[in-house]
């Protein structure tokens, strides 16, 4: 007999597991509020896509932040070797750049969407509808009732519907309400990969100000280092966001406050070859005023404040300098610190955090250990990834085992 499978969902996750349960006969049809599928993925990436990241399974579990081992055979039954050549076999080509991260050569994200349209091509596509509650009898999932009072008959069913971040494309936390209906625990959502609002005003002077090639290190309440990366960020109105941030971001367990971060704004000089080169800017500008000397060192935009955080008066003839002056603004450069004070809304976070229950799936096939049949993939769970495509790997991976156990 033929399964007859609903996906609520279809993004990433949602269409990844329609191709993978049309290649095993299921019946499929998919759901989705949103007049096109793939909405969010459009926008991931600057719209690039970072597909998956080109490593082992074991790294994958490594950058993910929350219940790793959960994955564990979601990622060795699916790998990011097996996502790039379903793409790539879809007609998209690929090319990995640093950290790992994989994108299409096009470095266009709608030509991933494309090629998962094509995947699910054969399921029934049903937009513009939203799923109010999943039919269950005898412990076992039997249809879902759509907004309107139309209920579809379904042997499983597969929560993909994403999190609660950018909800105008559709993750607005419907699977959560889903899935609590059937007896699910879920894990309170908060915002992961998300920019940071800091306690320093003068991080709003520096708005629009970006910064390549700088070195963001995050130390917790104890002083150790959680984080380092060398990268981009970019200084908000609220404080400062860009990779680094979003990445850093997922390292603040508890109040962001109880965090402290660190700048270093020269990477590639250690602090005696800095000084080495400070004294040299400093020779060719003696006669000139301590802020009007620093234009070959930092952005224009930073220097005045730079100028502020040393404590040496603007004015200062550059030849007055002290020594130990010099060295403290040197230190300053390679530890520019900022202080986070909370994040910004969920809604601007690339994922969320939490979600349905780990405890309450079978990590083997995705299956809910409470109603026969019901399935989840993606962003929906209580698992979430550090930047560099493992979230994504981590929604074709669960589609993947949902479909192959429908």
């Amino acid at each position: 007999m033929v399964s007859k499978t609903v996906i609520i969902g279809a993004g990433a996750a949602g269409m990844a597991c329609a191709g993978f349960a049309l290649r095993r006969g299921a019946e499929v049809t998919l759901l989705d509020k949103n007049a096109r599928p793939g909405r969010k993925l459009q926008i991931t990436g600057k719209g690039r896509c970072n597909v998956t990241n080109n490593c082992s399974p074991e790294e994958l579990i490594r950058h993910v932040h929350t219940n790793p081992r959960f994955l564990y055979s979601a990622f060795h039954a699916f790998s990011a070797q097996d996502t790039m050549e379903l793409f790539e076999s879809l007609g998209v080509p690929l090319k990995t750049e640093r950290g790992n991260r994989v994108f299409p050569v096009s470095d266009q994200a709608v030509d991933i969407v494309k090629a998962l349209k094509r995947f699910c091509g054969d399921a029934q596509f049903l937009q513009k509808v939203r799923a109010i509650e999943v039919l269950q009898q005898d412990g076992a999932v039997c249809g879902v009732r759509l907004e309107g009072g139309e209920c579809l008959p379904a042997d499983a069913v597969v929560i993909a519907t994403g999190g609660m971040s950018y909800p105008l494309t559709g993750s607005d936390g419907d699977g959560y309400r889903l899935a609590g209906q059937l007896g699910h625990t879920v894990v309170p959502v908060r915002a992961s990969l998300v920019p940071v609002i800091t306690r320093e005003n003068w991080c709003a002077e520096l708005m629009g100000l970006s910064l390549r090639n700088v070195t963001l290190t995050l130390k917790n309440a104890k002083g150790k280092t959680v984080f380092s990366e060398l990268g981009e960020m970019l200084f908000t109105h609220f404080g400062v966001s860009g990779p680094l941030v979003l990445s850093a971001s997922a390292y603040m367990d508890g109040n962001p406050s109880d965090y402290r971060m660190e700048i270093d704004l020269k990477p590639g000089l250690e602090e005696q070859q800095l000084d080495t080169r400070l004294l040299r800017d400093f020779e060719e500008a003696r006669n000139r005023d301590f802020s009007n000397a620093l234009d070959h060192l930092l952005p224009r935009k930073l220097i005045p404040v730079a100028v502020r955080l040393s404590g040496i008066p603007a004015d200062t003839k550059v030849h007055s300098v002290t020594k130990e002056q010099r060295r403290s603004f040197v230190r300053l450069l390679k530890a520019l610190p900022v202080t986070p004070a909370g994040f910004r809304p969920v809604d601007e976070a690339i994922i969320t955090a939490g979600g349905i229950s780990v405890r309450e799936i079978n990590p083997k096939t995705m299956e809910s250990k409470r109603v026969r049949g019901l399935f989840f993939a993606g962003e929906v769970i209580d698992v979430d990834g550090f930047t560099g495509g493992f979230n994504l790997q981590i929604a074709y991976a669960t589609a993947y085992l949902a479909a192959q156990s429908l």
